[in-house]
C-alpha cells in the first residue's frame, strides 16, 4: 500500500506540475497516453503496470486521476500548475463553499482574499469535512466560508472538476467569512 501512495504522489507530480522531469508532454487538456506514462515512470525508478496505474486511480481518497473514455489516457482532475484548459463548462454552485487554510495565511487572505498563487484556480470545497482535511495539511486548520452564489451574481464563474472540487480564478475579501 506504501508503494501505491508513493507512486500516486509521483504520478501527481509529473500530472499536475513537472511532466518534463519525467520527459513526457501533457496535451492541452493536460492529457498524456496510459502507455506513455508508464514507460516514463519505469525509467524513472517506479515498477509500475496497467493495473498499478489504475488501482492507483481506483483507490486515491482525493480521486485526482481520471482515464479518458477510452481508458488509453490520463489526467489530473485539478490542481495544475503547468498550463492546461480542462475544458470544464461554468456552473452554478451552491449558495456556500468552503476553503481550508492554516491559521497562519489569515492575515494575507483578510487583505488579498483568495488567490490561486502558482495553480491554474483556486480550490473549495461543498463541505467542511473536505476543507478541513486540506487544511490541516497545512498547519493549524482554519475554515472559510465563501459567499459562492453572491460571487455568481456579481460575475464570477465556478467550474467543477470530475472529482468534485469546486474552481474559481479567485476569491475577493468580501465574499469570505470566517
Amino acid at each position: 500500500m506504501k508503494n501505491l501512495k508513493s507512486i500516486s504522489k509521483f504520478m501527481s507530480l509529473i500530472l499536475r506540475h513537472n511532466p518534463g522531469r519525467v520527459g513526457i508532454a501533457l496535451d492541452d487538456s493536460g492529457w498524456v497516453d496510459v502507455s506513455t506514462l508508464i514507460d516514463a515512470l519505469n525509467k524513472n525508478g517506479k515498477s509500475v503496470n496497467e493495473d498499478v496505474i489504475r488501482e492507483v486511480v481506483e483507490t486515491n481518497d482525493k480521486q485526482r486521476f481520471t482515464f479518458s473514455e477510452d481508458g488509453k489516457r490520463i489526467r489530473a482532475n485539478q490542481g495544475h500548475s503547468v498550463s492546461i484548459d480542462l475544458k470544464l463548462e461554468a456552473q452554478t454552485p451552491p449558495e456556500i463553499l468552503y476553503h481550508g487554510t492554516a491559521t497562519k495565511n489569515l492575515a494575507s487572505i483578510k487583505e488579498k482574499g483568495l488567490d490561486k498563487r502558482n495553480r491554474q484556480h483556486v480550490h473549495l470545497s461543498a463541505d467542511k469535512v473536505t476543507a478541513t482535511k486540506v487544511g490541516q495539511r497545512h498547519g493549524k486548520v482554519v475554515i472559510l466560508v465563501v459567499r459562492a452564489r453572491a460571487m455568481v451574481e456579481a460575475g464570477y464563474e465556478f467550474y467543477l472538476s470530475k472529482n468534485g472540487v469546486w474552481l474559481t480564478d479567485s476569491v475577493p475579501v468580501e465574499f469570505i467569512n470566517k
